[in-house]
């Protein structure tokens, strides 16, 4: 299983307004070195899930809608995820499989994805960032950062 590009993306961004409380685009983007374009599509979707406040302006930025402790890394995967079917069996609409009805493996599959999930769901993004001052120090020391000489300095 691959998670898409944007559930990484999604849990970057809350990972990240997890140990810092408020950030922009452009400093999300430069301290994980990923494409600008592609974080404003995920900052909305995130936004219109519930997940972030956008404010425009000076002085604006991006904040968690909601503590860090609400959040389970399982629900934000499902809502980021367009499908999670792992074959085609999962799908009833494009299944053409002739084995279906016969076979183990669908049934194997989607108890793991249930398995997985689960894990997932028991994880909140304050679990996962708990080691704030590490996770600080690789966003914000140069040494940390993919680009050498990235913007501001970690808040204290």
């Amino acid at each position: 299983m691959q998670l898409s590009l944007s559930s990484d993306y999604a849990c970057r961004v809350l990972i990240f307004l997890s140990v810092q409380e408020k950030s922009s685009i452009p400093e999300i983007a430069e301290r994980f070195s990923i494409s600008q374009n592609h974080l404003v599509k995920v900052v909305h979707r995130l936004s219109g899930l519930g997940y972030l406040k956008t404010t425009r302006g000076r002085g604006g930025g991006l904040t968690l809608a909601k503590p860090p402790h609400e959040i389970t890394v399982g629900e934000v995967i499902r809502k980021m995820e367009p499908h999670l079917d792992l074959v085609e069996c999962f799908n009833e609409e494009k299944n053409a499989c002739v084995i279906t009805g016969a076979c183990g493996l669908k049934h194997l599959l989607k108890s793991a994805t249930v398995a997985f999930l689960s894990k997932l769901d028991s994880c909140t993004f304050e679990q996962i960032s708990a080691r704030k001052r590490a996770l600080r120090s690789s966003l914000f020391n140069s040494s940390g950062s993919r680009k050498e000489g990235a913007g501001s300095s970690a808040p204290s």
